[in-house]
């Protein structure tokens, strides 16, 4: 077991860490901007997302696409201004979150499906294997929406083998990664269980250069590598719940991992999240 150590604090909500250009990029609901940083740097604000942003990534000539969540809409930045790239309001049920972008531009897009917090508020987390399935969301680069795979227990983090065939996506209330087969179109296929991960919820997630995927789980403070087949080989000890997490610096492997106290309401009171990171073996493979 390694112990994280403290990168950046001051966030409300990170999410969705990527690293691109010597750089570290991220979302923070809360303070409702997309951000790079430099490690060692003051982080950059890039764009002020008035709906929240979340998920990030880009099509193949550079130019970014944001994860909008309250309104459930796909963004690109285009020369500092942000355009709608895609509505995604008639298959997303509740809040958009996670995305990953392949090396075609096409996003996939995860929703939560139900109100998290309103849901837990009223049933209690014990009944949260009851709680409504949703879609996974596929946008093409033309900004057309379609239904990537159905019955999904809150799609969330997700990546795409190096060779571009293989998507795999963290269930975080199935608490399993589910990989699908990729068609040249786009479209997936041949559903089948990847890992279940026990106790431990896959939030986001990123995969390795032997095929590994480390999971944040927001139910511990820890990060965790797992094989296909649900094997823990690693386990990284954060300073509080982890969210997601990206491989990444010059040889890929620095693990950067989002953390806060807790999610919802309880994150947006004060500014109490951090990026932790820490020194790992295995470098980064595949998207993002």
């Amino acid at each position: 077991m390694t112990t994280a150590t403290t990168l950046l604090e001051g966030l409300y909500f990170g999410e969705c860490p990527r690293w691109r250009d010597g750089q570290l990029w991220y979302s923070d609901f809360y303070a409702h901007a997309v951000f790079r940083v430099t490690p060692g740097q003051t982080p950059v604000k890039v764009v002020e997302v008035p709906n929240q942003p979340s998920g990030l990534g880009w099509l193949p000539d550079g130019r970014l696409l944001i994860v909008s969540m309250t309104d459930r809409k796909l963004l690109r930045l285009e020369g500092g201004a942000l355009v709608e790239h895609a509505d995604l309001n008639s298959l997303a049920t509740f809040h958009c979150n996670d995305m990953v972008v392949d090396s075609a531009g096409r996003a996939y897009v995860g929703n939560f499906g139900f109100n998290l917090e309103a849901f837990i508020a009223e049933r209690g987390a014990a009944a949260m294997a009851e709680a409504p399935s949703a879609c996974l969301i596929r946008v093409d680069p033309d900004g057309s929406v379609h239904e990537a795979a159905a019955d999904i227990r809150f799609p969330n983090g997700s990546v795409i083998t190096p060779d571009g065939k293989t998507f795999i996506l963290a269930e975080t209330m199935g608490r399993v990664l589910t990989a699908f087969d990729i068609a040249p179109d786009g479209s997936l296929s041949n559903r089948r269980t990847w890992a279940e991960t026990g106790r431990a919820l896959p939030d986001g997630i990123c995969l390795d250069a032997e095929g590994a995927i480390w999971i944040a789980n927001p139910a511990a403070p820890e990060c965790l590598r797992i094989a296909e087949g649900g094997e823990v080989l690693d386990r990284v000890e954060t300073s509080q719940p982890s969210f997601a997490c990206m491989l990444g610096g010059e040889d890929g492997k620095t693990l950067f991992i989002v953390t806060a106290p807790g999610s919802g309401s309880v994150a947006e009171k004060e500014p109490k999240g951090r990026i932790e990171t820490a020194r790992v073996t295995v470098g980064h493979a595949g998207l993002p």
